[in-house]
């Protein structure tokens, strides 16, 4: 493993040594404590062969989540892989504020505009077993992963994919709260992030536009148009773009608009509501 790590280091990879020990235990099936326990005894071959080919996979920046294809969020276990954005505990947030505002009845649909791997979607439909949602896709490969984790949570029945930009999807009026979690990075920025990101998250669901608020722009305009009245929305934002998505929010007409701040202390969610009469 100390091999490994040193590639980590020279790849610029952050907690190289832990990272290695993470790899080991994902090859060998034993964990960290196990490992530490056998450490005076020889690596078998076979766990040798997979664990060197994960520790090229990592060296060349894929995501640990990919090489794993699997991670946790909102303390559920999500398939991964380059199909849609890894879910991130940042993201955590935003189920937190939906689960506050969602009010306390049976029998509610929310949705999910852009659901990628239906992380959002699927924390909410565990958390409240008494409402149903559609996740709304437009990549056919995002939403077949999103189909995955929707049936690795035995959710089928409460859990709907409409394969298609949320532009023409036809159920806005009739849902009781709305999340998203849209591009929002300013498209000058992309080059410049980690290679995780930047080589294996899809782009579409990375480039938010020139300023990073382009969906939130289209978003506003059709919740105001099509959500029926007292209708919350919930979005999660950059760590800069509270101020911008506040005025976008409020100049559509919505009210009541709150936001949070995520685990890192960055403001992370922005919500709104629209208005009754």
């Amino acid at each position: 493993m100390a091999g490994a790590a040193g590639c980590f280091r020279q790849a610029g990879i952050e907690s190289p040594q832990r990272e290695a020990r993470l790899l080991m235990s994902l090859a060998s099936g034993l964990t960290t404590s196990q490992l530490i326990l056998r450490g005076h005894m020889a690596t078998p071959d076979d766990v040798r062969e997979i664990f060197d080919r994960m520790v090229g996979q990592r060296e060349a920046r894929v995501p640990f989540q990919h090489i794993a294809g699997t991670t946790s969020f909102f303390g559920l276990d999500f398939i991964s892989d380059a199909r849609a954005l890894v879910p991130r505990a940042d993201s955590e947030a935003v189920v937190e504020a939906a689960l506050r505002l969602l009010p306390d009845s049976p029998g509610l649909e929310i949705a999910d505009l852009g659901t990628g791997s239906g992380c959002l979607l699927i924390a909410l439909l565990v958390t409240r077993p008494d409402i149903s949602g559609t996740g709304v896709e437009a990549d056919g490969a995002a939403a077949s992963l999103a189909a995955e984790n929707i049936a690795q949570h035995g959710l089928e029945i409460r859990a709907k994919l409409a394969v298609q930009p949320w532009s023409e999807w036809s159920g806005w009026g009739s849902v009781d709260l709305l999340i998203s979690n849209p591009p929002y990075i300013r498209t000058e920025v992309v080059a410049s992030l980690d290679p995780e990101v930047r080589l294996y998250d899809p782009d579409a669901a990375l480039d938010g536009g020139a300023d990073g608020l382009d969906a939130y722009r289209e978003l506003a305009g059709l919740a105001q148009a099509r959500l029926k009245p007292g209708t919350p929305v919930v979005f999660e934002i950059g760590y800069d773009q509270q101020g911008d998505v506040r005025a976008i929010l409020a100049a559509a007409g919505l009210t009541d608009i709150g936001s949070a701040k995520d685990l890192g202390g960055n403001d992370r969610v922005v919500w709104a509501r629209q208005p009754i009469g």
